[in-house]
Parts: structure tokens; sequence; C-alpha cells
């Protein structure tokens, strides 16, 4: 059926360093595949780390009805976290190498799929969460994930086999430390490897941390793992591969609105996969139906 209304404003935020390099051109497979009687498109390229947000910011400022994020998780988070409660909805062109939040919205990593979705928008409200501030709308954690999280961002490799042989290589040295967890009116403390805190389900690249989530819910999954050994560690791996994680003995879960954390040494940590610092007390919290996405839920 041939579209009768008025074309409306995409803002395309495109991180030219994102994921692993390809020869095809993004702006032109918007421009073969984009419907551009439902919408007139304009494409801006990040210069910067935040750059996305300003871009982000200033398209809902002038009012654009879909703002497109062209590149991988941090790309996405960037863009997302600059539409926070606007009118302005979220698209992604996943184009990184984990795509955690794009695959739990069903949009396809083929991007002239992924253009077709927008092309016959379906629009959603899902809920985000920030930890000490910082807002994630996958996933965020403490412990080991903050530690990977710190040493990928320095490394100029990307892609699944990367992340798993700097995995393998950063756990051999990993010390878990007392922690403990304020949740639902009670505190867990141990010597805890993992805590995990999951708006969506997974970390990207199909890993599961928390299979359950509902991105809707107005909850967040957060997931607990105390100390584990070798043997333990591979058999999280699978669990996460498998979505096998939530029925683990090794994995606790809890569902929230808010948690606090109280570490006796600072931890690293990460929301999206991206390093956020260190710090020994964290508040993570929950934002109910705060940001409008295209996605095929």
């Amino acid at each position: 059926m041939e579209n009768t209304t008025a074309p409306e404003k995409a803002f395309f935020i495109l991180n030219p360093k994102s994921g692993v390099r390809s020869s095809v051109s993004v702006p032109d497979l918007i421009s073969a595949h984009l419907d551009t009687t439902r919408w007139v498109p304009e494409i801006v390229l990040t210069e910067r780390a935040g750059h996305a947000t300003e871009l982000a910011q200033r398209a809902a400022t002038e009012g654009a009805r879909l703002v497109v994020a062209i590149g991988g998780d941090g790309t996405v988070n960037e863009v997302a976290r600059g539409l926070k409660d606007t009118n302005s909805a979220l698209g992604i062109l996943p184009k990184g190498s984990g795509n955690g939040l794009a695959r739990h919205l069903g949009i396809p990593l083929n991007l002239p799929h992924a253009l077709g979705l927008l092309n016959q928008p379906s629009f959603h409200r899902i809920d985000s969460c920030a930890i000490n501030g910082h807002p994630f709308f996958c996933t965020a954690g403490i412990g080991f994930d903050g530690l990977v999280s710190s040493v990928f961002a320095q490394s100029t490799k990307r892609g699944l086999s990367s992340y798993i042989q700097l995995v393998v290589r950063e756990f051999r040295n990993f010390k878990a430390e007392a922690t403990t967890v304020s949740i639902n009116g009670r505190e867990l403390s141990s010597e805890f490897f993992v805590v995990a805190f999951a708006n969506a389900s997974q970390y990207g690249n199909n890993a599961y941390i928390a299979p359950m989530a509902n991105i809707q819910d107005g909850l967040m999954d957060v997931c607990l793992i105390r100390h584990v050994g070798v043997a333990e560690a591979i058999q999280l791996g699978y669990g996460l591969m498998t979505k096998q994680i939530a029925h683990s003995n090794l994995a606790e879960f809890h569902t929230c609105a808010t948690v606090s954390v109280q570490s006796e040494a600072p931890q690293y940590f990460h929301a999206d996969g991206e390093y956020m610092g260190q710090a020994k007390d964290f508040t993570v919290q929950m934002f109910p139906k705060s940001l409008e996405v295209v996605a095929s839920l």
C-alpha cells in the first residue's frame, strides 16, 4: 500500500570506527534501501567519544521522529542516552561485534533487512537503567565483567574470538572481592565473581546472562555469580551460550527496580560493555518505559 502521509525526518548517526571493517558503504545502503516516501534521511558521522549523544539530543530537539544509531553497542548506548525521555525513537543499524540490544529487540543484523524494518516501523517503549548515573539499556556489571571491559577498551582487536581469548587470559589473574549486595530488603555478602544487571537478556553475540529478562517490565534482573574455578567457568560459559545459565547452580537471580552494592576494595564496572571506571559503592536504578525504539518485539 502506498504511503500517503508526508515523510518524516530520520537522523542517521554513523560511527565510522564501529565493528569489523567492511567495503560496504552504509550511506549507499541507506540510499538504496530506505523508503524516502516514509523518511527524509540526514546522515552525520561521529568525530569523538560522546559525540553521538550530542547529535542525538540535537536531533530530538529539532523534532526528528527517528534517530538511527549505526555502529556497535557503544554507539547505540550513546545515541540512546540522547533520546531518553524524548519523543524521538531509536532505530539501530547494527554494525558492531556484539550487537546486544539489536539482537534482543529482534533487529536483523543484515543491514538491508534492518532498513526494511525502519521502512515499516513498529514503535515500542522500553526500560532503561543507570549504574552510578551512567545509563545502560542492555547490561551493566561489576567484577570480572568490568575488568574485561577495561582491558577490551585498550584492545585494537574486535570480534568474538578476540573477546574469548581476552576472557581466558584475564580469568587466570582475577581475584574476587568481598562485596555486599542490598536488594529487596536483603543483604547478600560474598566474594562475587560477577554482579550483573540485565535490562535485556544478553551481553551480545547471543551470550545470555539473563535469558528471562523483559525489557518492558520495569524490573532489572540481577545475576550473582560467586567465586568460581576453571571447571565452573567453563560451565558458566556453556550456560551463557545455551541460555541455560538460569538453571545453573552457579548463578543466583533476583528482580528489582533498584539495587545498591558495597565493596571492600574498588572494582571495575561497565555499562553496555563500555568501561566506566572503578568504585567501591554502586547504585543501580531502573527507569521504566523511558525510551522509544523501533523493534520487532
